[in-house]
């Protein structure tokens, strides 16, 4: 059903690891990176000649731009221009669309051609240096990996302020956080359909020696990750909104705390024991801390706006666990980009920007009206509970597309040459 081979790290030196991959907004694991594959020996028995060719030439031109643009696109670029006009992203993602077509023929109708070819990836979280499987699901699951992360890095060039025309402070326009949503859906829509749709396919044995990078509990966090980027986006906006109402505004945060906090609970107990893994892993506490910082700040001035005394020392509790957990999220900040590789943190903007002038302000004026009543050791254990929210955003419906068309015209050739070599035979 396909094997499996595992290259250790210090025998390869493949594995791309810049020192520094600059700011980050949206941070993207790693890049896998395809190593060439032979079709032609592997194939070249039982497809014809112009089929193999196509699927070499779709899969070399993934294997040629990730070699060259997977060291770099990693690190910040605000545009990156190739020969011919359009973006690396873009071309790299466009040639993955390509291919993807005409390799899901090779598992047309159950056919045992899925097995007939070993593909190698480089890995980034996993403490392997690179995994091949004779097993076409596998690349199936890496392309829509790959998709996924080139989204997220089209995400993070969005969401890196910039200098505005007039001089002011850099900032991210409104039309870049609206794109950002829609590329964070439709990233969450390729790891959903990696989860549902590809990992079943897959040997029970293939699936236990799967990298870190493919393993369910990593493509489900990076989808929850993508989910719950999209709703601090949201937020942001809803903040900058003057008809966006206080009950819109926690709603939005306690959603963002469910996605980070789900994140969290499927990344916990893998071996990300490199430095792109931990550096994940760093990623995804510090956004949940983050998150709760916000829901609990509009919590509490929900709860504020309520009548009763108890209602106000709620509020001041909920108050104060935001700023303890927005304390928190800064070291958790600066945990995240102290970790191999390095990055830095953009100029704060949306979200992030707005908490930061108001939670400190907000929380020390209350306690300070209120500190006869409630004592700073007893003000987390009386935090209230977040309410609970269904979680709007939903990944975008992707499906793997119809298989390519020249397979059809490969069965049709190769039922004509049946005929005609049955027609020779009974000459």
């Amino acid at each position: 059903m396909g094997c499996l081979v595992s290259t250790p790290k210090d025998t390869v030196g493949n594995r791309r690891r810049p020192a520094n991959i600059g700011e980050v907004s949206v941070y993207v694991p790693g890049l896998r990176i395809p190593k060439p594959v032979d079709f032609s020996q592997s194939l070249g028995d039982h497809l014809s000649k112009s089929l193999v060719e196509r699927i070499s030439a779709l899969r070399t031109r993934i294997v040629v731009m990730a070699g060259q643009e997977g060291p770099t696109i990693t690190r910040t670029r605000r545009k990156t221009a190739t020969q011919h006009g359009g973006s690396t992203l873009a071309d790299l993602q466009q040639a993955l669309e390509d291919y993807l077509p005409v390799l899901l023929g090779l598992m047309k109708d159950g056919s045992q051609l899925q097995h007939k070819v070993q593909f190698v990836w480089v890995n980034q979280e996993d403490d392997a240096e690179e995994t091949a499987m004779s097993n076409a699901w596998y690349e199936v699951l890496s392309i829509l990996h790959l998709m996924a992360m080139l989204s997220f890095l089209q995400a993070n060039l969005l969401l890196l302020p910039r200098t505005s025309a007039d001089g002011y402070q850099p900032k991210v326009t409104e039309e870049s956080r609206r794109a950002s949503i829609d590329i964070f859906i439709k990233a969450a829509g390729y790891l959903d359909c990696a989860v549902r749709h590809v990992h079943p396919q897959l040997p029970t044995e293939l699936k236990r020696n799967l990298p870190v990078d493919l393993a369910e509990g990593v493509l489900r966090a990076l989808c929850l990750q993508a989910l719950g980027q999209g709703v601090d986006i949201q937020l942001g906006m809803a903040i900058d909104s003057t008809k966006a109402t206080l009950a819109v505004k926690r709603r939005l945060a306690c959603e963002m705390v469910k996605y980070w906090q789900q994140a969290q609970d499927n990344i916990m107990n893998l071996p990300l024991l490199n430095g792109w893994g931990e550096k994940h892993r760093l990623f995804v506490k510090w956004k949940y801390v983050e998150a709760k910082a916000a829901a609990y700040y509009y919590h509490g001035l929900i709860l504020d706006e309520g009548n009763t005394e108890k209602f106000h020392g709620m509020a001041v509790a909920a108050l104060q666990a935001a700023d303890e957990y927005f304390k928190e999220s800064k070291k958790a900040c600066d945990a995240f980009h102290a970790a191999p590789p390095l990055s830095r943190n953009p100029p704060l903007w949306g979200t992030m920007k707005y908490l930061s002038e108001k939670i400190p302000k907000d929380t020390s004026s209350k306690v300070r009206i209120n500190r006869d009543l409630y004592s700073h050791e007893k003000i987390m254990e009386t935090a209230p509970t977040l309410p609970d929210f269904a979680l709007a955003l939903k990944p975008d419906e992707y499906q793997l597309p119809p298989v390519d068309p020249s397979w059809n015209m490969e069965h049709m050739n190769k039922g004509q040459t049946g005929s005609n070599q049955l027609r020779n035979d009974r000459r």
